[in-house]
Formats: structure tokens, sequence, C-alpha cells
């Protein structure tokens, strides 16, 4: 099931069945960590609902008409009317149940899931992976939903159809309209991903984000899960590795007064304030930055652009086996623009050093 995949059409897989080729069947992120998966990078395992899923449950629902006559004339400048609509469309989804079949087949994929981990009632992310999202030329990254620390079998189908109602947020519908994709031509597809029990998490991009630097790595880290990195509710701790020594050469630690973390009571994902002493304490040791690097390498070595990192660091596992790749996708800032010429050609050897170091780069 990879080239082929959407002549086959299932309606759910395991990520290890799909790969980059299968964006019109899983989602740009579900492709991408299928991709991750067989190219040999630590992912959390799960499987995602497919858009051939999601196709069975508009069908199966009897909803097609009634989305298509809301979206249908939408005027996605008009954002009080845009945001009645979205509620309305959402709405519509979260209350159409599945059909036994579906469901049957959604709680067995999460059975085994379940299995595979060693633990009853896996806790799991749900997140959404559009069909056009996490793509070169058009990123729909945080146009969908992900929900956090999800258990039990009525959970997790509860927030599958939370994430399938996400294709219909006022900002999705727009942001659509804006870069001409149809609303008829972009389905949705949802992964459930074995949650990683994150003592520390964040994201890492294979170029420097401030200046499209590509000889260097450059890392931000918070305890607990990376939703406060990714959300920007903190200031995380910052790191630039150079690419090829895998020396740090800068390092910022930020005082961090909130983190999302597991509440084992309610069996939730919450914030919570980062006690005091803790927060200037360094997210991440240095042996975890470095190695973060290493697979950053290897990542963006694989897809042969600069890319757009999510991880975690899993406190239940030993070092060595505890890092863990939650979410990759083309860097799309910095890839739209030309790369400018050098300053000066160097003209020896020492000239290139001398340059450097007063560029204020480190040499390796």
């Amino acid at each position: 099931m990879q080239r082929d995949a959407a002549v086959t059409a299932p309606e759910l897989c395991w990520f290890q069945e799909v790969n980059q080729g299968a964006v019109a069947l899983v989602g740009g992120k579900c492709a991408s960590l299928g991709e991750l998966i067989n190219a040999g990078v630590r992912v959390p395992p799960g499987f995602a609902l497919t858009t051939a899923g999601f196709r069975r449950f508009v069908r199966e629902g009897g909803i097609a008409g009634e989305l298509a006559r809301a979206l249908a004339g939408i005027d996605h400048e008009d954002l009080a009317a845009l945001e009645a609509r979205s509620r309305e469309l959402r709405a519509l989804v979260e209350s159409t149940p599945f059909s036994a079949a579906l469901e049957d087949l959604i709680a067995e994929h999460y059975r085994r899931l379940s299995l595979v981990c060693c633990l009853s009632a896996t806790p799991v992310a749900v997140r959404s992976s559009a069909t056009a999202e996490d793509l070169p030329g058009a990123s729909f990254a945080g146009q969908q939903d992900t929900y956090l620390w999800i258990r039990g079998v009525d959970e997790v189908l509860a927030h599958v159809r939370r994430c399938m109602g996400s294709l219909f947020t006022a900002r999705a519908i727009a942001y659509r309209a804006r870069m001409g994709f149809a609303h008829d031509q972009v389905a949705i597809s949802v992964g459930v991903q074995k949650m990683a029990n994150s003592f520390a998490a964040g994201v890492m991009f294979t170029l420097d984000p401030a200046n499209g630097d590509r000889s260097v790595i450059a890392i931000d880290a918070n305890f607990g899960f990376g939703e406060s990195v990714v959300s920007g509710e903190v200031t995380p701790d910052h790191f630039v590795v150079n690419k090829v020594s895998l020396d740090i050469i800068e390092r910022t630690i930020s005082r961090k007064e909130r983190c999302y973390t597991v509440d084992f009571g309610a069996q939730r994902a919450r914030a919570q304030d980062v006690p005091f002493e803790r927060q200037t304490v360094q997210s991440v040791i240095d042996e975890e930055v470095i190695e973060l690097a290493q697979m950053g390498k290897r990542i963006e070595g694989h897809y042969g652009r600069p890319m757009d990192i999510e991880w975690a660091v899993d406190k239940d596992l030993p070092a060595g086996g505890n890092i863990f790749i939650l979410q990759a996708r083309p860097e799309t800032v910095w890839a739209s623009r030309q790369r400018g010429a050098p300053a000066r050609a160097a003209t020896s050897a020492l000239d290139h050093i001398l340059h450097g170091m007063l560029a204020g780069r480190r040499i390796g």
C-alpha cells in the first residue's frame, strides 16, 4: 500500500503502510509520518482514518448535501458570517454518528495499537491531516486541530469527529478560498498516534528561521508537551547547532513559566505552572540537543530540503531511545525566497576562515 494507495483506497491504514506518495489518501501529516517510519526515523506508532474513510463517513451520515449547500457562495471576507457558518458546519460533522461498521473498524485499530504499545487504552494524539497541508507550495499547518492525551475508544471516536469537523474552521475555509483550493476537492484524514509522555518537547528547523542560514539547526524546547512552544505561549530554550561539527554554538535558557502536561486524575492534557525553581533550568540536556540535530540532518537529507520538525523526549523510556519525531514538514518561509549572493567570495582557505570568524560563525 505505497504509491498505489489511492487506487485501493483503504478506509484505515497504519502509518508504516504509506509514504509521501500517499498525500491524497492520508494527507500531508500522516503521509510524512509514514515516510519517516519507512526511512528508519523513530516515530510513535499509529494509524490513520483515510480520506476514503472520511468520504464514507460523510456518505453514510447523509450530510454531503448539507455541507455543499453551506459552503456554496460563502464570502470568506465577511468574518462574522464565516464564523457563524463554520460553527454550523462543525456542529453538523461532530453530531453525525459513525456507522456501526466504520466505528468497529476504528475501534479495532485502536485496540491493536494498544496491544502494540503494551498499554490498555493507550493515550493518543488525534491529529487532523488535510490533503493540501504540509506541502512546499501551500502550508496548511495550524488550519486544523490536534487533541492530546486521548484515552479510550469512545473518546477517540469523538475526537476523530472533531478533527474532521476542523476541516471547516473559519480560518481553514478562508485559507482554501485565498489559495484557490475548491472545498469539495479538499478532504481530510485523521491520524491517531501513540502519545509520547514528554519530559520536554518542541520544534526544530534544519536552518536558522531568523535568517535562512542552512549551515545550522535551530531547536526550541520547553518542559512537557510541545504545544506551549508551537503556540508561542512561552519563550522556549533556544539552541543553535553547527550542522557539520554538531557543536552547540548558541544557547539561550529562557524563563519558562508554563507548560502542558498530563493530569492523570482527569486523564487530560492541561496547562500548568512550571515550579519556580525549574523555570530557568535547561529543559533538554546537551546530549539530547546533539541527538536531535543528528536526527534533523537525517530527515533533511532524506527529503532533500530544509524541514520544520516537531519532536518529544519521552520520560518513560531510557536515554538513547527516548527521542521521537512527531511531525516533519517542508520549511516554507525561506524555501520561497531566493538565496542571496554571498557578501564576498573567499579567495583562499585562510580568507574563508577569517571571514567566518569576523562574521561570528564557528568554523567546523
